[in-house]
């Protein structure tokens, strides 16, 4: 058979596999591929959005690490801290959230899904103005009242804008809005698992709830734990705004609630040091590939 003819029977045989893969293969290229490529080429150059970028190999990243003492100071650590308790926060009440949903008959489970699935669909802006309204640092603010009203404190706290207060606060909003496509994904994952499992390991001696949980449910949606867990890690590393929307200010005060997200917006959008953004942008990537990488090596199937 001829060159030309075996590319015409392969093209018969798979050309309508590529065909449907195709689009997506091209947003993916358009939209992932290229932007990737070029944060990286941009991390090693200088540049100010006005002149052409103007290579100076990897002294960005030896800025980033040995002389910006912000990031080293308050936006590693910030970040750190916010992805442990977030992260794992997050997954662990969306599993358990989602697994006592699916205890419940369809019509109630369907609407408390929609209700806490709903926060993780408005912007950070909207989320603000709602939890700024409990947390103004004025004697109107809810939280302040209530405290004023008991004796507890003297005087209004300004609670948004406190070191002390904003990461916590920022936390709590985070985990109230990250019931998101992971925690659809979990539940969708426990409605599908046979029933004929949890009878059969009651037959063999599993009577607790909690061993069900760990023996049965867990390892029978191992896919959709994955996914949970990469969507989980994203959007804790993305985050950032919320920050900047609560406390109104980037950065916010005293970088107390500054993450590295808003360390490229403050670098690449306010100084317009897009090279230095880049590479911070990189640091970001490699972080969540990292984190992506574990959370597939503890999830992943016998078959993957």
């Amino acid at each position: 058979m001829s060159m030309l003819n075996r590319f015409r029977a392969w093209l018969v045989r798979e050309g309508n596999a590529y065909a449907f893969v195709s689009p997506y293969a091209i947003l993916f290229v358009i939209f992932i591929v290229i932007p990737v490529v070029a944060a990286a080429l941009l991390s090693l150059t200088y540049f100010d959005t006005i002149q052409f970028p103007r290579f100076v190999g990897l002294r960005n990243y030896i800025t980033l690490l040995t002389q910006d003492d912000i990031f080293m100071k308050y936006v590693l650590p910030n970040t750190i801290e916010f992805a442990v308790i977030v992260g794992p926060g997050g997954y662990a009440l969306a599993f358990l959230l989602a697994w006592m949903l699916a205890q419940l008959p369809r019509l109630p489970r369907t609407v408390l899904a929609l209700i806490l699935y709903s926060p993780s669909m408005t912007s950070a802006v909207t989320m603000a103005v709602v939890w700024q309204t409990l947390f103004s640092g004025d004697q109107n603010g809810y939280l302040n009242s209530f405290l004023l009203s008991l004796g507890i404190i003297q005087e209004p706290i300004q609670w948004l804008q406190s070191p002390q207060f904003l990461m916590p606060i920022m936390i709590i909003v985070t985990l109230w809005s990250s019931m998101g496509v992971g925690f659809l994904a979990m539940l969708a994952g426990i409605l599908e698992i046979n029933p004929e499992l949890y009878e059969a390991a009651a037959i063999d001696g599993i009577s607790s709830r909690w061993q069900e949980i760990f023996y049965i449910t867990i390892p029978s949606m191992k896919p959709q734990m994955l996914f949970g867990a990469v969507m989980s890690i994203v959007g804790t590393f993305q985050a950032g705004s919320i920050g900047v929307a609560l406390s109104g200010s980037n950065p916010t005060p005293r970088y107390a609630g500054q993450l590295i997200v808003n360390h490229i917006e403050d670098y690449g959008f306010l100084r317009y040091e897009m090279g230095y953004a880049a590479a911070v942008s990189v640091v970001l990537l490699l972080m969540v590939l990292f984190f992506t990488r574990l959370a597939n090596r503890l999830f992943r199937t016998e078959e993957g």
